[in-house]
């Protein structure tokens, strides 16, 4: 692990982060990954068999992606080299390039490991190709978004996508045990600190261990921390989250899923989740209007109104205003009657319209504004349900050859109870017509 710190600059002995000095040095020692590192896992059968195949390692900040990329290099005997796609162009990968190529022909492997490596663009991923399948380097990947959405897709088929978790509460108590002992003494921090600066992590190891250090450094003489002393040392952390990225999709299909699963709670916990994180409420507006139809419908026929106006309301409020029609907005549709029937109605609408898509509709429901569409039969037999005895005349609106299809069936939950019975008497009230005439 010295060839990062060399890297940098620096020598050994010089002071060290604690996340630094503390860093694995076998793979065995990477917490939290124990479904990729172990025996059973992908890059433990990888390091037992003494062949590594390119991959790509997804998963949040600060979960151990730089450090398994080193100890890969280290546990198959490749010479590692680094390179972060934000600080590097084209003529920096062909450098590399060029020196794993000579280390090839002297017999020495390379595996490239390039972080970030989403911020690459199209031509520059495509530059990797030639060079993964004639095995000139291994490539190691590190990635905070979602490889499907950022990575080009012949580069996918060629590597191996890994997904790396968040650090969670087992994993964080094994990281103060190795900052302990590197310190020569125990955390000082109450168990109500512990909890409280566990939270704060976010997953995240590296932004832990700079809290942990900044307690062991603020404590000095004072001794023990308790939990108000320990909020004064940490801020609160900035909200995780990528309005352009996976975090997007991933919070407003949080959103989304709490108010059909009707839970005001949850919808109002992600919505604010969202808005801290810079979201703009506009498109959580434009989300709730849809909601509105798809989720809930006929059910509750106020939910569009009520969804429509929070979206007027907050052009004209902005904010921080404009999160009150929003937040009405949302505990209203998680809390109404829902039914997906509409939604329904619209996909099976146009599975039927494209099938007898090339059908007329009969004649006898054709205008006639010329004689000789009256002598073609346009218009013929129609009844004006309004001058009927129940203003429903029971014809038929399909097209000539195509029996009655049940496009909308409502759920029966709110207001769609009514509508439902309404259809279902006035399904019988056509049969007993059609039998009448």
């Amino acid at each position: 692990m010295s060839d990062l710190f060399q890297a940098a600059g620096l020598d050994k002995s010089a002071p060290q982060p604690l996340a630094e000095a503390i860093r694995p040095q076998k793979l065995s020692e990477v917490v939290g990954q124990d479904h990729l590192i172990g025996a059973d896992g992908p890059l433990g059968r990888m390091i037992a068999s003494g062949r590594l195949s390119s991959v790509i390692l997804w998963g949040p900040p600060g979960v151990g992606k730089t450090t398994i990329a080193q100890l890969l290099a280290d546990g198959t005997g490749l010479h590692f080299e680094a390179l972060s796609a934000v600080f590097s162009g084209v003529k920096d990968l062909r450098t590399v390039f060029e020196k794993a190529e000579h280390r090839r022909s002297m017999g020495q492997g390379t595996l490239l490991f390039v972080d970030e490596i989403h911020r690459f663009n199209k031509a520059q991923q495509d530059s990797f190709l030639p060079y993964v399948e004639k095995g000139v380097v291994t490539l190691v990947g590190a990635t905070t978004e979602n490889p499907s959405f950022e990575l080009n897709g012949a580069l996918l088929s060629r590597c191996q996508v890994l997904v790396l978790e968040a650090l969670e509460r087992p994993s964080l108590d094994k990281l103060i045990a190795r900052a302990e002992a590197h310190m020569g003494e125990a955390l000082p921090l109450t168990p109500e600190g512990v909890d409280y600066l566990t939270g704060m992590a976010g997953g995240d190891g590296r932004y832990f261990l700079g809290m942990v250090e900044d307690v062991y450094r603020y404590a000095g003489n004072r001794g023990t921390l308790n939990l108000a002393q320990l909020k004064k040392l940490v801020t609160t952390r900035a909200a995780a989250y990528d309005k352009a990225g996976e975090g997007h999709y991933n919070l407003i299909s949080a959103l989304h899923k709490s108010i059909r699963g009707s839970d005001p709670d949850a919808a109002m916990y992600w919505l604010m989740r969202m808005l801290q994180g810079g979201e703009d409420p506009r498109y959580i507006a434009r989300r709730l209007v849809v909601i509105a139809s798809e989720d809930i419908g006929l059910a509750d026929p106020t939910a569009l109104m009520v969804a429509s106006e929070a979206a007027r309301a907050f052009e004209r409020l902005g904010m921080p205003e404009g999160e009150y029609p929003i937040s009405h907005a949302v505990i209203h549709l998680a809390t109404a009657p829902k039914s997906n029937a509409v939604k329904m109605a619209i996909q099976n609408a146009k599975l039927a319209a494209r099938e007898t898509g090339h059908l007329n509709p009969p004649k006898h429901i054709l205008n006639a504004p010329t004689d000789m569409m009256k002598d073609q039969g346009y218009g013929d037999g129609y009844i004006y349900d309004h001058d009927t005895e129940h203003t429903f005349s029971g014809q038929h609106y399909f097209p000539e050859g195509v029996g009655r299809l049940k496009i909308y069936d409502p759920k029966g939950e709110g207001r769609e109870k009514s509508v439902r019975e309404k259809l279902a008497y006035l399904e019988g009230l056509r049969k007993r017509l059609q039998n009448k005439n």
